[in-house]
């Protein structure tokens, strides 16, 4: 497997934090080296949030992650903030339902998926990350290449383990947004 170092980003609140999570427990079950780091600021809600993620088949020497090959961007300033950091060849996986910018390099993979306005439209409000999840997953794990961390039952099994108890009646739902996603 080639490295993937991936950066989540958007606004607090957007589940930027989760997703990157579910991506690096996944890793973690399939006996990857993994690495999370979160950043966000002083604000819970609103403010912005992006996570460094890290899964190879070496040991990680810097969870920071500066040049990612993968970037999954929830906000225009999330994208404009990453977009020019992203590796020749990389994917960029963004939620064109709020970013209604197109990205004008052409060496590196874009998919808009319109995942807030699918979400809202198929019942899950709110996971609009899962969705764009369901996408990575589509493409990164799925694709043919170098790059595949986890299967599809792997990744159920993350994103089980990374739903608090007290919201375990969302599984279903989050498990829905995947699916969606995969699909677009």
């Amino acid at each position: 497997m080639k490295d993937l170092n991936m950066v989540f980003a958007g606004f607090g609140g957007q589940g930027v934090l989760f997703a990157g999570k579910v991506a690096a427990y996944a890793g973690l079950l399939e006996n990857k080296e993994i690495s999370w780091l979160p950043s966000y600021g002083p604000e819970m809600r609103g403010g912005t949030a992006n996570c460094s993620v890290c899964i190879s088949d070496e040991p990680i020497g810097s969870p920071l992650v500066t040049a990612p090959n993968v970037l999954v961007a929830m906000n225009l300033p999330s994208l404009d903030k990453f977009i020019n950091a992203v590796e020749p060849g990389g994917t960029v996986i963004l939620d064109s339902s709020l970013i209604d910018k197109k990205v004008e390099r052409t060496d590196i993979n874009v998919y808009y998926v319109p995942s807030s306005t699918l979400a809202e439209e198929n019942g899950v409000s709110g996971l609009a990350n899962m969705i764009l999840i369901g996408k990575l997953f589509h493409e990164v794990c799925m694709a043919e290449g170098d790059y595949g961390f986890c299967k599809e039952e792997t990744l159920d099994k993350a994103i089980q383990k990374c739903i608090p108890a007290r919201k375990a009646d969302m599984l279903e739902f989050n498990r829905k947004a995947v699916k969606l996603g995969a699909e677009q």
